[in-house]
């Protein structure tokens, strides 16, 4: 089992910047692509950046120049820079990691949301 902590959320005004944060803990074996999601009340859950072992990065056309997503692969953490924010931004964001095991057995696993409040 993995659980995954995220970190860093909060209250910012419309322009500001957060970093959020999410670390992964348990019986890990590798865990391969990592990101964050996020959701408002009534929609779907929205993907807004993922990150691979590697580096290889995608992100979500709405947060593209403005958040960076980057991971520490030793520690298996994840981040999330996020610049320039809009009140559009305002949302739970939710880490997913991507846990393999041992036999190639791959489990998802969610954080459990952190709240992201942009004001004007």
């Amino acid at each position: 089992q993995v659980q995954l902590v995220e970190s860093g959320g909060g209250l910012v005004q419309a322009g500001g910047s957060l970093r959020l944060s999410c670390a992964a803990s348990g019986s890990i074996f590798r865990i391969t692509a990592m990101g964050w999601f996020r959701q408002t009340p009534g929609n779907q859950r929205d993907l807004v950046a993922t990150i691979t072992t590697g580096g290889g990065t995608n992100y979500a056309d709405s947060v593209k120049g403005r958040f960076t997503i980057s991971r520490d692969n030793a520690k298996n953490t994840v981040y999330l820079q996020m610049n320039s924010l809009k009140l559009e931004d305002a949302a739970v964001y939710y880490c997913n990691a991507i846990h393999t095991q041992w036999n190639g057995v791959r489990t998802e696993y969610w954080g459990q949301g952190t709240q992201v409040t942009v004001s004007s």
